[in-house]
């Protein structure tokens, strides 16, 4: 029987809580830290299911990684050309982002490597990523366009200059990785803005590059310096807990030690043309990714039309934003939000099938969705195994007259370990089913 959750209605959250590190962060910091000189002294760092992936894949690949507690490590860096081979096939899991951002810091190594994952991973397109690292000579197969990916070795990569067809971070951070090994600078170009922990990171590490308007320009070559990284809470975990505050915060509801990287936080600004009460409170001494607590009160959220220009911002959030949506007054239009069909699930579809089941009148559309908001009923939603749908559900049980039940939520372990204990610890009844 598929793991599920049952969720019985309460009237608020409250107190002050933490979330795990952060994901794209905990991924990033094993990669560049893999292939630095030295050693990096990680802190905070999120051990997933996708994550610990990520780091089984560097071990299998010469590097090695002490896990000095769940939250800390140490990577000895195995140098810009260090990497060996992995004996077989490297399992990624669930995790889109490993797998993405490794097929770029693969495509330019000198022996073949397979990535392949779970069944939901393997649903996964892939092409995007392809298509640009073949431009820089890579040589990778995939199984009409998703996995398991095949990369075959080659001697040098050139540069490119390539305009994203589409705001994504993962693709815009596989051809940044490639372009380290390349001869020449390549320059990346994206149509709106998009997460930029990958620039952050390389400048941390040492590495020289530019950015400007929406395009960054990195110099083939470059080598990696080791430099300790303390990863913040993660904004898409956090995310979840923000909107039960919009809908249920007490007054003194706090989400503490939060990365509030401006690439990141649409849902912040979603969230306030919605008329939510979310007060950030910043951080001292926080290193290349800003870090702040994040008060949230409870408000009366009115239905709005989603600006398209904040879609990239807050991509991953949207299950959690459609239940903020239903607890509005009005209607809420989501547009340009059609990369949400090719995530773990289509969560276009999913979170529209959910919200109808419980009640809630909604208009799927190619591209976005249309929300009446309303109240919450009791009943059984399918989440089909994705850990963002079911946690978005979970939240809904603060507006809800009966018990939800959450079915196939074992991924949610891929992203947020410990989510049922920091629901409880925020007020919320969530028990397994």
């Amino acid at each position: 029987m598929t793991a599920g959750y049952r969720v019985a209605p309460v009237p608020e959250v409250r107190g002050r809580i933490r979330v795990p590190g952060d994901k794209s962060i905990s991924h990033r910091t094993l990669m560049l830290g893999g292939i630095a000189s030295g050693r990096t002294d990680v802190t905070g760092f999120l051990a997933s299911a996708d994550c610990l992936a990520t780091l089984e894949a560097q071990r299998r690949m010469g590097v090695q990684v002490e896990q000095l507690s769940p939250t800390q490590l140490r990577v000895h860096g195995a140098g810009a050309r260090g990497l060996t081979a992995p004996n077989g096939e490297l399992d990624m899991g669930n995790a889109g982002t490993a797998i993405r951002l490794f097929m770029g810091l693969l495509a330019g190594q000198p022996f073949e490597s397979t990535l392949t994952g779970d069944a939901s991973l393997r649903r996964r397109p892939m092409e995007r990523v392809a298509a640009p690292l073949r431009l820089m000579g890579a040589q990778i197969d995939t199984v009409e366009g998703k996995p398991p990916v095949r990369i075959r070795p080659v001697q040098k990569l050139r540069a490119i200059d390539y305009a994203l067809p589409m705001a994504s971070a993962q693709v815009k951070s596989a051809v940044l990785l490639a372009a380290l090994r390349a001869e020449g600078t390549t320059r990346v170009a994206e149509p709106a803005p998009t997460r930029d922990h990958t620039e952050r990171m390389l400048e941390g590490f040492g590495v020289q590059l530019r950015r400007e308007a929406g395009q960054v320009w990195l110099a083939g070559g470059q080598s990696l310096t080791a430099a300790p990284i303390d990863v913040p809470g993660d904004f898409s975990s956090a995310a979840f807990f923000i909107v039960a505050g919009a809908i249920a915060g007490a007054a003194d509801f706090t989400i503490e030690n939060v990365g509030v990287n401006p690439t990141r936080t649409g849902l912040l600004d979603i969230l306030r043309l919605m008329g939510a009460d979310i007060r950030v409170h910043p951080r001292a001494g926080a290193g290349a990714e800003p870090v702040a607590d994040i008060e949230v009160r409870a408000s009366g959220l009115r239905g709005i039309q989603v600006p398209e220009h904040l879609v990239p911002l807050a991509i991953d959030e949207f299950p959690v934003l459609f239940v903020a949506a239903a607890c509005a007054e009005g209607e809420t239009l989501v547009t340009g939000a059609e990369e949400l069909r090719v995530k773990e699930s289509d969560r276009l579809a999913v979170m529209a099938e959910g919200l109808t089941r419980l009640g809630i009148v909604n208009e799927l559309r190619p591209d976005g969705i249309r929300i009446q908001g309303g109240r919450f009923r009791g009943g059984s939603v399918d989440s089909h195994g994705d850990h963002r749908i079911a946690m978005s559900f979970a939240i809904a049980s603060l507006r809800c007259d009966g018990e939800i039940r959450i079915e196939d939520v074992e991924n949610v372990g891929t992203s947020f370990p410990g989510f049922v204990e920091v629901a409880h610890a925020a007020g919320l009844k969530v028990q397994g089913a």
